[in-house]
């Protein structure tokens, strides 16, 4: 069957169609409507949305906040170095990935500014270090004012400081992610008024993204990959309102895969929802079998990835990769900054 591996979702991407910058204006991107049931796949733009997600349906949107989590400095030789927070372990701790990694050595220490130090403590059994976080100030005010937004590996630029509003969605509130849960970058709080005006409810979900995001998969049976675990929250109250969407015959419509991944992950057997957090390593490709989620928002993905994979079980593996052949034919912008497709 094609689709059961991973070299399956491999297509031709043009590097020039990998956006390296947002839209002039969050909003202005372009939108492929894939119909499932028709097998269909139409061209609009972001904003027709709104014609799609009737009244009395939910939108599910991710609230994390992308953490300035680059860290640049040097070490005592006056060599660069660089330090990515992957997560808190304590108020001064992290799990981080370093660069070079071969001298990065437990008892190292990377200067990032006047009394802002990192050393390395330990490292771990996937070979990320545990790093101890030294400031004058707080630790969070620290990162706040000397880190840098990690732009994934394929924007192929220094941050800029439009990217610390850009690669955040309007709504991000839970700092936490090493990168942006990039389907909702599309959203304007225009555009959230507009549906709500229309009698499409909102629910806020927490998932905070990984840098295993980007982690290619490096074998061909889905089934020996190790997906990377990221911290998710349902609240009580986002549970309660999920239940009684799917009561009176609402529609739940996920925004982007963070926020498939959280509802996949905390969705009860009977299909229902309790409060819920924990850590998730959920790996959706095909077959799979649907719990939590009638209609996916998502943008384009790597190929071979664990996303596309994701789409291709949502949509069907031939739909989907029909799909990004027409998306490279008709110039769409790929990746965080790209544009958007509508799963219906």
């Amino acid at each position: 069957m094609r689709g059961d591996r991973v070299s399956d979702y491999n297509f031709h991407l043009p590097p020039e169609l990998i956006a390296q910058t947002p839209p002039e204006h969050r909003g202005d991107s372009r939108l492929m409507v894939i119909d499932r049931a028709r097998n269909l796949i139409e061209h609009r733009t972001f904003r027709d949305i709104v014609e799609y997600i009737p009244p009395g349906d939910v939108l599910i949107r991710n609230t994390t906040r992308v953490m300035r989590a680059r860290l640049l400095g040097i070490r005592d030789s006056g060599a660069p170095a660089e330090v990515l927070l992957l997560k808190p372990l304590d108020n001064h701790r992290f799990e981080a990935m370093v660069r070079p990694g071969g001298k990065m050595k437990p008892g190292r220490t990377i200067h990032i500014a006047d009394e802002f130090d990192v050393t390395v403590e330990s490292i771990t059994d996937r070979g990320t270090r545990i790093v101890a976080l030294r400031s004058t100030l707080p630790v969070a005010d620290a990162i706040e004012r000397h880190g840098h937004i990690p732009l994934p590996p394929y924007i192929e630029r220094a941050d800029t400081s439009s990217d610390a509003d850009r690669y955040q969605t309007v709504y991000a509130d839970a700092t936490g992610s090493v990168a942006a849960p990039t389907a909702g970058l599309h959203f304007t709080p225009e555009l959230l008024a507009t549906l709500a005006k229309r009698g499409v409810e909102t629910v806020d979900v927490t998932l905070h993204v990984g840098a295993g995001t980007f982690k290619p998969v490096e074998v061909d049976d889905p089934a020996e990959h190790i997906m990377h675990e990221e911290w998710y929250h349902l609240p009580a109250e986002s549970a309660r309102r999920l239940n009684a969407v799917r009561a009176r015959g609402g529609a739940r419509w996920a925004v982007g895969t963070t926020s498939v991944r959280t509802l996949e992950s905390a969705v009860q057997p009977d299909g229902s929802f309790t409060e819920q957090s924990g850590e998730t390593r959920i790996f959706i490709y095909p077959p799979y079998h649907w719990n939590a989620v009638d209609h996916i928002l998502t943008n384009f993905h790597l190929p071979q990835s664990t996303l596309i994979m994701l789409v291709a079980a949502f949509a069907g593996y031939e739909l989907t990769m029909r799909a990004y052949e027409v998306a490279v034919a008709e110039r769409y912008r790929f990746f965080s900054y790209g544009d958007a497709m509508l799963i219906v």
